[in-house]
């Protein structure tokens, strides 16, 4: 008899440590997915030790792909062309951290982004505070575009010192995304000086603009400077007075000023015209590209080669050579494909390291 209660007690307490473990394997299930649901990053992030950087998948890929190639292409392009700039060239300048403010730092995933307002700096930004946020966002267009843009929501370059600056520069992937240069400045012109919303650009540039560029302006135009028209903003733009009196505001600043391609070398350089392929494949180098695509853009609101075509029919020869030389910071050749490759983007952001050094 006593054999069997001991029996019995055994198989009592088994019994209890198979509900125990079952119990808690299905605690662990749900926790699991609640954190999966929160942030689908948070393997990749809290693994990185051990896995390969995104710079390691870039030049060291386990199978090489054409878009790995083409890429290879845009690199070899910059570097030649800063190198022979470089030789003719007898200016020399060192960065200051003030020159990196524009870089976006991105630790757990160990790559730095240099925002071009106008080349889509607003849904990279979304981006990197999904990649950057550990789990507090999930969703990129979750993410409201005025809190994209809260300096404090993203880490950049200059607020390192200059050890930890010089360390990421080496060991993290860099990239930038490129846009052919004259569509970029109608863009800009069409988003601040044609949405009556943009009040405090109408304020600071608009009554400006108006005041230099308009004979006879009302004085309604000079109060509100909401009615810039394209011909007064490049007349504004190629001015030498505009660029004596202050620097260029960032959405017209050239790439070039903005991110230094010359005193920085970029491992990876998108162009607008491939913007999706081209971020996707950036997010996938760093890991996380079953999870996190790059948000589609609403092709109906983009400022087009026709649109840029149509404003600049007004434009003089005169001052679209004027523009030309003013932008020529980010433009080897003016709206020429290359090599069929597409690189006019590239071509743009060169010329000016060749016309202007």
């Amino acid at each position: 008899m006593k054999p069997a209660v001991l029996e019995v007690m055994r198989m009592n307490r088994v019994c209890r440590m198979v509900l125990v473990t079952s119990v808690g394997s299905f605690i662990l299930v749900i926790f699991y997915f609640q954190i999966m649901r929160r942030n689908p990053f948070g393997m990749d992030i809290c693994c990185r030790k051990g896995s390969r950087s995104p710079l390691q998948e870039l030049y060291n890929p386990t199978q090489l792909s054409n878009t790995a190639i083409l890429h290879q292409i845009r690199r070899d392009q910059v570097t030649d062309t800063c190198r022979a700039n470089s030789v003719s060239s007898r200016k020399r300048r060192v960065l200051t951290p003030n020159d990196l403010k524009h870089l976006v730092v991105d630790e757990d995933h160990e790559m730095i982004y240099c925002y071009v307002p106008k080349v889509a700096c607003t849904n990279w930004k979304r981006v990197m505070m999904v990649l950057t946020g550990r789990g507090k966002y999930s969703d990129p267009m979750e993410i409201p575009a005025n809190e994209a843009h809260v300096s404090s929501n993203l880490k950049t370059l200059n607020q390192y010192s200059i050890p930890e600056i010089n360390h990421r520069l080496k060991n993290y992937m860099k990239f930038l995304f490129v846009r052919e240069p004259f569509e970029r400045l109608v863009s800009a012109y069409r988003n601040k000086f044609t949405q009556k919303y943009n009040t405090s650009f109408h304020k600071r540039y608009g009554t400006k603009i108006v005041r230099r560029q308009r004979k006879n302006a009302t004085q309604e135009a000079l109060q509100k400077g909401d009615d810039v028209k394209f011909e007064e903003f490049v007349a504004y733009l190629i001015d030498p007075h505009t660029q004596r009196e202050e620097p260029f505001n960032e959405h017209w600043q050239t790439v070039y000023s903005l991110c230094h391609p010359c005193h920085i070398h970029y491992d990876l350089i998108g162009k607008y015209e491939t913007l999706e392929e081209d971020s996707n494949y950036i997010l996938q180098l760093a890991g996380v590209g079953n999870y996190l695509k790059f948000p589609t853009y609403a092709k109906s609101t983009r400022t087009t080669d026709e649109m840029t075509t149509e404003f600049f029919q007004n434009i003089s020869s005169l001052h679209q050579m004027q523009l030309f030389h003013f932008s020529s910071r980010d433009r080897i050749t003016c709206g020429q494909k290359e090599s069929g490759f597409g690189l006019s983007s590239i071509s743009s952001l060169l010329w000016v390291i060749i016309f202007f050094n």
